[in-house]
């Protein structure tokens, strides 16, 4: 982070004040600045909620931001180094980092119908029994080992263990080309794979949801512990100031948002963010809380990561 100086207008130095009736405005507008690294993915979901925060279309109330474009289980592992003041990290990841991070009230994807999909080119009833059998051998595209979809495929088939390791947006070809047998797919991925002919096996985020009956929590937002805890709460706020700025002008950032999705349609952009922003984007609350204890004790139950000492959540601040 880099602390400075903004001036707005600022006026000879040596120019007397009552020679200068906007002199009192100006130092007025003097801000102090932090400047924060910042990760996030170019997926329309994550593009659309910094928008306005990034391109300064609302009040940052003095922050700045270098910005970081990754795939997700990069992010993961930037935050495993603990690499940025501020990330986009799988819940999944998020379990091994919170003695590093702390969980921002607004940014996250949860939801219900949003979950991960397990597809394929074959049977896919037969590959399903597969799957649930006592020691499946399939070789199982993923798109990372510290995503949330791979706890749920763990979830939903603990036995599923011979998997490998793939950028998001290869497991659709990997999965046509033979290169693996079940593809694990997300984001952008679950309004495509049909048009290529691939099949669903399972889609586990309905899985999740049948089992528990909770929202199924993705991605989230968090902040370095290491700032201070006024610079949380501002991050909070201004991202949360964020969010509602693009829900009330949905296409302010469209051309930002093109920019970052490839081949992407409007459509396919538009039909990705409604379905990974909603009100837990706003704010978790209660409900967003639940969900996420839920998935963290469920984990801990199955020994699929570490004990948690930390408070997951931004606290309120005492002044």
């Amino acid at each position: 982070m880099i602390f400075g100086i903004r001036i707005f207008g600022a006026k000879n130095k040596d120019e007397k004040v009552k020679k200068n009736p906007y002199s009192l405005l100006q130092k007025s507008l003097i801000k102090k600045t932090m400047k924060l690294t910042l990760g996030f993915s170019p997926c329309p979901n994550d593009t659309f909620i910094f928008d306005a925060l990034i391109h300064h279309k609302i009040d940052t109330e003095g922050l700045d931001f270098e910005v970081f474009y990754d795939d997700v289980e990069t992010l993961n592992q930037k935050a495993f180094r603990g690499e940025l003041d501020v990330t986009k990290l799988s819940y999944h990841a998020f379990a091994y980092v919170a003695d590093k991070y702390v969980l921002l009230d607004s940014g996250s994807a949860l939801g219900y119908g949003v979950g991960p999909m397990l597809i394929c080119k074959g049977n896919e009833d037969e590959l399903h029994a597969q799957l649930a059998s006592s020691n499946p051998q399939l070789k199982i595209g993923i798109p990372g080992k510290y995503t949330t979809a791979n706890f749920l495929l763990s979830y939903a088939f603990p036995n599923a263990t011979n998997k490998v390791e793939l950028v998001f947006s290869d497991i659709e070809n990997a999965v046509l080309e033979g290169r693996v047998d079940v593809g694990l797919i997300i984001h952008e991925n679950r309004f495509t794979y049909q048009d290529k002919g691939l099949k669903k096996i399972l889609d586990l985020g309905d899985y999740w949801e049948k089992q528990t009956g909770c929202a199924i929590p993705l991605g989230g937002i968090v902040a370095n512990r290491n700032l201070p805890v006024d610079v949380q709460h501002k991050l909070n706020r201004v991202l949360r100031k964020s969010v509602e700025f693009a829900f009330a002008n949905p296409k302010s950032g469209l051309d930002f948002i093109r920019s970052h999705a490839q081949e992407m349609s409007e459509e396919v952009m538009y039909k990705h963010i409604d379905l990974y922003v909603n009100k837990y984007s706003v704010d978790l609350g209660e409900e967003g809380r639940k969900a996420i204890n839920l998935l963290f004790d469920t984990a801990l139950k199955n020994n699929t990561i570490p004990q948690i000492k930390e408070e997951l959540f931004l606290t309120s601040l005492t002044h």
